[in-house]
């Protein structure tokens, strides 16, 4: 694990305590969901780009699906 996966790794947890935050007070399952797995797929992905690939796709996932 090199220190990029790390950096991004912490942002996407921090954006994804966000999304969890936001989710959870406005009842919403998608951007809830969402910011749980911002938080748990960093201990799950190996490698920069795939921890870009998958983070950036979560981060777009509410803003497509709104529920």
């Amino acid at each position: 694990m090199d220190s990029a996966t790390i950096y991004w790794g912490v942002l996407f947890g921090s954006v994804g305590t966000g999304y969890a935050i936001y989710g959870k007070k406005q009842q919403k399952i998608v951007p809830t969901l969402c910011g749980v797995g911002l938080i748990v797929f960093p201990y799950l992905v190996e490698g920069t780009w795939p921890t870009l690939l998958v983070g950036v796709t979560l981060l777009a996932v509410p803003y497509f699906i709104r529920m």
